[in-house]
């Protein structure tokens, strides 16, 4: 009997150990992303396709009931996914088209993969992008600017289909056709990363991006022929989808062979509905849409070391979450200067006693959709109706779908609605050239125009009125309460006004239009550019006086929050920058009270370090090129005769004035990227 204990405890003991072994390593990450599918398509939302694969993550991990997208249509989604902010805050205000639009996510924007790398990471993307690349010889950022490490994409769907795709990179070059369907080429290049290009010393962050189940489709006859015949689009709509989640267990049962699985933090959603709306959950409205049915997706979390698994949930959760949720599992501080949008879902996974607290209530708006704008708060939407119309040449559009109407009925046998005409013209297959010349017209008299941002950014949204549902129960939006909920409505509507124009203050405006608007990430309100500017930007370092506030005061308010920093280690440094130069901006800023050296500050004011509020001139500290012997000719003259300081001191003082020296624009912006987290363990000194 004792030995049977004492071998009880000692396997209790192994798996404990195993277990805080796995806790204490940061996690990998696995966020897949499918294309253009809807809540209602996959096996365990109650959908006709055969996912096992993504059904064993869902019964093994949380589904969520209600989850969401960004954006009802790709671009916008993705960079709503990618940066946790409103897709409108990001300068991405529709789908992108790279031949047309100089719109792209630009590299201002912190993604999950910058986030993650900063934080000892390898990161890995495969898969569609659609978020702008200079794939079509327009000036645009590389994937690996965004903080991949590693990339193999395609700008936009895969073509000329799934099947047998050439329009893949890979690291900046073009890698031809490939035999195979796009989904499974996506895993077969993240299984050979894993295989051959990873550090096995560093978590790995693979963000893997499906084209499946957008068109033009194509799979495997077999998999055609378990939903329907070989011509039958909804049958090959279904089998995309089935051959994808086969390609998703063999990504699967490749981390379980290597061990990896167990904790690895696996995230499956959809950029937005399907354009198939019997398959968006019987919801109202598709893609492009943003009522339930455009914008309701799966939302599948699996992490079997960290969250509790086998249940459903049903506090709503959205792509917008999902850089703060990843972060918030992982440990890592998002960083506060950047403006987030989504919320950090990880009490609601961990199944935490603490509240889910969401800052702001979730909300869309995509200038170009019907309805406009859309909020959700507890149970409630409040949807936002637009009468504006930006100018399109309405003749040459109806004049170029009456054309297109003759090819389509023809080719369907049918006569078609103006709604059947309007789908048809975007997601038909027919692919005779006359058609698809026509096509092309349709598609880019139809497309967004930049020079639109402006009216855009300056306007109200064209909401001319709204409509209030209660989806606990009317998940399909048929019934408008606001009429009788007239205060709830008023106060949502202010409420949706409010948050429309705090996302729009931020975006920057493409093409033509364009002036010198930035957006505010990496960016501080001035034009000033030094590696102290970046230190004060990413640790948040008050430099201006508020209101009767003496500078005595502001240094006492910089100390306080220094101290705070130093004693949660989260002092981060930009490269320039070392502790000599952190100890010389403490000098430089320290009240007469708390030094006995006297201040800089006194005279040489923040931010500028130059002007001060009475008749003398004090020159800036900025862009100057002293010695370390003019620094101490400096010092020693009379004005400075209160400041004392040895020879380390003024070494420490130096490398601070160095660090006031302006850098170009791209430097900077790697001074934020870059930055390390100072040591503030021990005696610094």
């Amino acid at each position: 009997m004792i030995n049977r204990m004492l071998s009880l405890m000692v396997s209790l003991l192994w798996v404990l150990a195993n277990t805080f072994q796995v806790l204490a390593s940061p996690p990998n990450v696995v966020l897949m992303l499918a294309d253009d599918l809807g809540s209602g398509d996959i096996g365990c939302y109650g959908g006709p396709v055969k996912t096992p694969a993504l059904d064993a993550l869902a019964a093994k991990g949380v589904k969520f009931d209600y989850f969401y997208s960004g954006a009802p249509v790709c671009s916008p989604a993705r960079a709503s996914l990618l940066t946790g902010r409103h897709h409108l805050r990001t300068g991405v205000y529709t789908v992108i088209q790279d031949h047309i639009h100089e719109m792209h996510l630009s590299t201002e924007e912190v993604t999950i993969a910058e986030l993650l790398r900063q934080n000892g990471y390898e990161t890995v993307h495969v898969g569609k992008w659609h978020l702008g690349t200079p794939f079509r010889g327009m000036e645009k950022p590389w994937i690996d600017e965004h903080g991949f490490d590693y990339w193999f994409a395609t700008d936009l769907n895969a073509a000329p289909s799934h099947r047998n795709p050439g329009n893949f990179w890979r690291n900046r070059e073009r890698v031809g056709e490939m035999k195979g369907y796009a989904c499974q080429l996506v895993v077969d290049e993240a299984v050979k990363w894993l295989n051959t290009k990873r550090d096995n010393a560093k978590p790995f962050f693979l963000n893997v991006w499906f084209h499946e189940p957008h068109a033009p489709l194509a799979a495997p006859a077999d998999i055609v022929a378990e939903y329907g015949g070989a011509n039958d689009q909804a049958a090959i709509y279904s089998a995309t989808i089935d051959n994808t989640d086969r390609a998703i267990s063999r990504l699967l049962k490749h981390l379980k062979e290597t061990g990896e699985l167990e904790n690895t933090i696996i995230i499956y959603t959809s950029d937005h509905g399907s354009y198939r709306h019997e398959r968006n959950g019987d919801l109202r409205g598709g893609k492009g849409s943003l009522l339930e049915g455009g914008i309701r997706t799966p939302g599948i979390f699996y992490w079997p070391a960290g969250i509790d698994s086998g249940r459903v949930e049903s506090t709503p959760g959205a792509a917008i979450d999902i850089l703060p949720t990843i972060c918030g599992l992982a440990g890592i501080e998002v960083p506060e200067t950047i403006e987030i949008d989504g919320t950090d879902l990880s009490p609601v996974l961990r199944k935490s006693a603490v509240a889910l607290d969401r800052k702001q209530p979730l909300s869309w708006h995509s200038p170009l959709s019907q309805p406009v704008a859309v909020l959700r708060e507890g149970d409630y939407t409040l949807v936002g109706w637009r009468g504006e119309e930006f100018p399109r040449d309405k003749t040459q559009i109806d004049a170029v779908m009456g054309k297109m109407r003759i090819h389509l009925q023809k080719h369907l046998g049918k006569e078609l609605t103006a709604k059947e005409l309007w789908h048809e013209c975007y997601n038909s297959p027919l692919k005779t050239p006359e058609y698809l010349k026509l096509r092309a017209e349709f598609v880019t008299l139809n497309t967004f125009q930049e020079r639109w941002i402006p009216l855009i950014k300056s306007g109200t949204g064209g909401i001319t009125r709204v409509q209030l549902f209660d989806l606990s129960s009317d998940p399909k939006q048929t019934k408008n309460i606001a009429s009788e909920n007239p205060e709830l409505t008023e106060r949502l509507r202010k409420t949706m006004q409010s948050l429309h124009e705090d996302v729009l203050r931020e975006g920057p405006v493409w093409g033509e239009a364009a002036d010198e608007h930035k957006s505010g990430i990496h960016r501080p309100d001035s034009a000033r550019r030094s590696s102290f500017d970046a230190f004060a930007y990413l640790n948040r370092i008050p430099v201006s006086r508020e209101d009767n506030e003496s500078m005595s005061d502001l240094s006492g308010r910089i100390a306080s929050r220094l101290a705070n920093q130093e004693g949660r280690i989260l002092i981060k440094l930009p490269p320039e920058m070392n502790q000599y130069t952190y100890f010389g901006f403490r000098l430089a800023t320290a009240s007469a009270e708390g030094f006995s050296t006297g201040r800089c500050s006194g005279c040489h004011q923040l931010p500028e370090f130059g002007l001060v509020a009475d008749d003398r001139f004090v020159p800036t500290l900025r862009n100057k090129k002293y010695s370390l012997a003019r620094l101490e000719s400096l010092l020693a003259n009379n004005t400075h005769q209160h400041i004392e300081l040895d020879k380390q001191q003024t070494i420490q003082l130096l490398a601070f004035i160095y660090s006031l020296r302006d850098l170009p624009e791209a430097s900077y912006r790697e001074s934020i990227l870059e930055a390390a987290v100072l040591d503030t363990s021990g005696d610094l000194k």
